[in-house]
C-alpha cells in the first residue's frame, strides 16, 4: 500500500488574482462538492495523513471550505492550505478554531504578482490578524511566503521590493534583526511560535511548450506526494496544475487501482532509474534540484 507525505485535493480551480507567475488554468472553473470531497477522503484515505487543499486555485474561495475541514478531522486527516490571502478576512470564521487545520501558507508574492493590487499594508494588516487570533486557539503553524527573488541576482528589484513587506512584519512582531540577515533561501526562518518566514525564487510552473533536458534525474512525484484534481483526474505530483499526466479519474476508479497502473508505474520506475519518461516532468524546473 503506497503512502504519501503529501496529498493533493484540489478543492477549486478558481483563483481571485491573475498572478504573474501563475499561468491560468485552461481547465474549466468549478468547485468541489461535498459528495465529491467526502468521495475522494474516502479513497485516499489508506494513503495519506496530511492533505492539501489545493494545486490551482484560491482555496479561500470555497464556499463550503468549514465543511470540508470537519469531513477531514472527522476521517483523521490534518489539513494544510495555501492561499493569496486576500479573503483571509471575510473567510476567517471559517477557519478559526477547525482541529483538521494543521498549516496555513500565506502567499505574500502574490501581492505584488498581481496587477492592480492596493493597500499593502491593509492586506498584511488582515493575514497577521488572523494569524494573531487564531494562535490564541490553536497550534497552527503559518508560512509567511515571499517566492519572488531573483535567480541570477542581477538586480535587488524582488528584495527591494520585499522590504516594505518585511519592515512591516518586523514592526508586528517586535523583531530586533532584519529578517534578510536571517533567512536562508528555501527554508522557513521562525520569527515567533509557529510562525515561519519562507523566502525562494519565483515558482515557475512546467509546460509542454518548454524546453526539455537529457531526461536523466529523479523526483518524489508518486513516492512522497500525488494528489487529485477537482473533477477527480489524479496526478502525480502538485506542479501538474493542467492534469496532463492524467492516471486516471476517480470517479471512474478507485485511487488505489490507479497509483497501481501501467501509466503511474511506468513513471515511478524510470525515477526509479533516473530516467523521466514523462513529457511534461522533462520541462519541469523543479526537478532540477535532485540532479
Amino acid at each position: 500500500m503506497k503512502k504519501f507525505k503529501k496529498f493533493y485535493i484540489e478543492i477549486t480551480s478558481v483563483c481571485n488574482l491573475a498572478c504573474s507567475f501563475c499561468p491560468p488554468t485552461e481547465r474549466k472553473a468549478n468547485f468541489i462538492s461535498i459528495e465529491d470531497f467526502t468521495k475522494t477522503l474516502d479513497q485516499v484515505k489508506p494513503h495519506a495523513e496530511y492533505i492539501y487543499f489545493h494545486v490551482k486555485g484560491e482555496p479561500l474561495l470555497h464556499p463550503k471550505i468549514d465543511q470540508l475541514l470537519d469531513l477531514s478531522h472527522e476521517r483523521g486527516f490534518k489539513v494544510n492550505i495555501t492561499s493569496n490571502g486576500t479573503l483571509i478576512t471575510k473567510n476567517r470564521h471559517k477557519l478559526l478554531g477547525k482541529p483538521a487545520l494543521r498549516q496555513m501558507n500565506f502567499s505574500l508574492h502574490s501581492f505584488d504578482g498581481h496587477e492592480g493590487s492596493t493597500d499593502k499594508a491593509g492586506y498584511l494588516a488582515g493575514i497577521l490578524d488572523f494569524i494573531h487570533e487564531a494562535r490564541t486557539m490553536s497550534d497552527t503553524i503559518f508560512s509567511l511566503r515571499l517566492w519572488n527573488l531573483d535567480r541570477d541576482n542581477a538586480t535587488n528589484a524582488e528584495r527591494n521590493r520585499n522590504r516594505e513587506l518585511l519592515g512591516m512584519i518586523e514592526q508586528a512582531f517586535h523583531l530586533d534583526y532584519r529578517i534578510e540577515e536571517q533567512v536562508v533561501r528555501g527554508k522557513g526562518t521562525k520569527i515567533a511560535p509557529n510562525i515561519y518566514i519562507n523566502q525562494d525564487y519565483e515558482f515557475v510552473w512546467p509546460a509542454l511548450k518548454e524546453e526539455e533536458d537529457d531526461g536523466k534525474g529523479f523526483c518524489h512525484g508518486l513516492r512522497n506526494q500525488a494528489g487529485v484534481l477537482v473533477d477527480g483526474t489524479v496526478i502525480p505530483c502538485c506542479l501538474d496544475g493542467e492534469g496532463v499526466i492524467n492516471l486516471g479519474n476517480i470517479h471512474k476508479q478507485h485511487f488505489s487501482e490507479i497509483i497501481e497502473g501501467e501509466r503511474a508505474a511506468n513513471l515511478y520506475d524510470g525515477f526509479s532509474r533516473r530516467e523521466v519518461v514523462e513529457e511534461l516532468c522533462r520541462k519541469c524546473d523543479y526537478r532540477r534540484r535532485f540532479l
